[in-house]
């Protein structure tokens, strides 16, 4: 298999990086293919604990080239915040092993700016917005008002479409939301401060990737979010602005003419939102805290505690449909050991009737979970390295799922550390 995408099949958060720093040892490029800093991969091995929001999670991995895809939502200055964070913890980062496209578009003061904005705006009905922007951006993208990242190298025409977009977005910043005008010098110093730092890594990383292809190498997806957050197929409106399934991977790559011959899908042994929009499963009180401390359940990104239940299976093989998922990454399952029984959100409750479907959003609010209940396991099996050590119970529990959500569950993730999962 040389095109693999590593892609969430739930909300988000379901430890894709976890996944994509331990199979990197098998792939030579790594790519961020869409979304932008609004979320966190976190990533534990021998170097330290890191919560990556741009860089790609291969960073750590000696001999990699990570790449920055046209379909990623560009923010120079935390791009360049968090290269620094991870550079001073002894990663090497240059243009060697960083690459970024240059038909990537910049996501702008402003991105974020207007996020916050319409999040105080909306007030009760705001959408959960991580407020980095990513919304106005994509919007922006669309319109073909944004700047690409090719244009840095041309600093003549960058300026003149910088002054053409400036003139436009302060319409919208003045007349429509009553905030101060963003200025011509303003941005010229903060291309000045992160425009000028990134430039070296900007290159034409689609022409670098058909010559990889050509030659044979293997290339590694980086997905951000899961399929429930994706714009066509998630929990519309409580979603990303942009297409979070594998089959956008090779297009928000650079490389549209390929496809991916692996698909793993990561799903965590249990459910987390974070965010805004319809949870059927979730926990509230007392029992939703003990299974968030027990997860560490708290953005990478935000710090917000997760929304936190059982593994909501209707949500789950839903996920696996969009994402056409070949395998399946299970992880967390440690967490939980704490538990007597262990919950499953088997199917949906909708007007009387018991559903197998994940219906459509608008009605997920009037669904109820049916639930049932397995054994648990109740002992430590962080440091099971085999099926067949794994308790009974834990097995059964992870069958159950593989059978109920119709894809093969090929790794078991028993703890965060690289080396803590289980290959079947």
């Amino acid at each position: 298999m040389s095109h693999c995408a590593i892609v969430g099949i739930n909300w988000g958060d379901e430890g894709k990086g976890r996944m994509v720093d331990l199979l990197t040892s098998e792939y030579d490029i790594v790519i961020r293919c869409q979304g932008g800093g609004n979320a966190g991969h976190t990533v534990i091995n021998e170097k330290g604990k890191f919560a990556l929001h741009l860089l790609p999670s291969g960073i750590f991995r000696e001999g990699v080239v990570n790449i920055l895809g046209n379909g990623v939502a560009l923010d120079l200055e935390n791009l360049w915040i968090e290269m620094e964070d991870v550079r001073s913890k002894g990663v090497a980062i240059t243009p060697e092993n960083l690459k970024i496209s240059d038909r990537a578009s910049l996501l702008l003061p402003w991105h974020r700016q207007l996020d916050g904005l319409e999040e105080a705006r909306l007030a009760d009905k705001k959408y959960g917005s991580t407020k980095q922007g990513i919304a106005p951006f994509y919007s922006d993208k669309y319109q073909k008002k944004t700047i690409m990242a090719g244009e840095l190298l041309h600093p003549a025409h960058l300026k003149e479409h910088m002054a053409d977009l400036l003139e436009w977005k302060n319409l919208t910043l003045t007349s429509v939301y009553g905030a101060e005008a963003v200025t011509m010098e303003e941005m010229k110093n903060w291309f000045a401060d992160y425009g000028e730092k990134l430039k070296p890594f900007i290159c034409d990383t689609g022409k670098y990737l058909h010559e990889a292809v050509k030659n044979g190498k293997k290339v590694l997806y980086e997905a951000q979010l899961g399929a429930l957050r994706d714009v066509d197929y998630g929990i519309y409106p409580y979603v990303t602005s942009s297409n979070t399934i594998a089959a956008y991977a090779p297009v928000g790559a650079g490389i549209p003419g390929v496809r991916a011959d692996k698909v793993i899908g990561v799903v965590k042994a249990y459910s987390t939102c974070v965010g805004e929009g319809p949870f059927v499963a979730e926990w509230f009180g007392e029992e939703a805290e003990k299974l968030r401390q027990a997860g560490g359940e708290y953005g990478a990104k935000t710090g917000r505690p997760r929304r936190v239940g059982p593994i909501d299976i209707p949500a789950t093989r839903y996920g696996v449909q969009c994402q056409n998922a070949t395998d399946i990454a299970l992880t967390k399952l440690d967490v939980l050991s704490y538990m007597d029984e262990i919950p499953i959100c088997a199917r949906y409750e909708l007007d009387g009737k018991e559903t197998d479907d994940f219906v459509f959003p608008v009605l997920l609010q009037d669904c109820r979970p049916v639930l049932k209940t397995m054994p648990g396991w109740k002992c430590d099996i962080s440091g099971c390295r085999s099926w067949e050590e794994l308790p009974e119970s834990a097995r059964n529990y992870v069958l159950y799922i593989e059978e109920a959500i119709g894809c093969h569950i090929t790794y078991v993730s028993v703890g965060a550390e690289r080396d803590a999962y289980i290959e079947r």
